[in-house]
């Protein structure tokens, strides 16, 4: 087993597309997962995983069906199971997500933004 440092702004350089998590690394059953947001997603929850969203460049607005709360650069959010959400980023914004490694990118609402396989970087 090798143990590695990982350079975020190296790894978000590896990739340009939007809302296509990208796994850098794997902790006790968590993914440790590189997203560039832009625009708006898809409302949807997980029933079974909690997700944390860790502002690393920029920053997005989360939508919750009782009120919205932007998340800056250095700042992080944590979205309890069954809580519906929807991240909408006015500008790019560069997100590290931690979840458990079953964590669908779409949760609840599936349809053409859902990412089934994931890559690594």
């Amino acid at each position: 087993m090798s143990v590695e440092k990982v350079n975020l702004a190296e790894k978000f350089s590896l990739f340009g597309e939007h809302w296509s998590p990208k796994i850098v690394g794997e902790l006790n059953g968590q993914h440790v997962k590189l997203v560039k947001l832009f625009g708006p997603f898809v409302w949807h929850h997980h029933d079974e995983e909690d997700e944390l969203f860790l502002v690393v460049r920029g920053r997005f607005r989360m939508e919750y069906r009782d009120r919205e709360e932007w998340i800056e650069a250095g700042e992080f959010v944590v979205v309890p199971r069954g809580v519906e959400h929807r991240p909408v980023a006015e500008e790019e914004a560069h997100v590290m997500l931690f979840e458990p490694a079953s964590t669908v990118n779409t949760g609840s609402a599936g349809g053409g933004m859902t990412q089934e396989t994931l890559d690594r970087v």
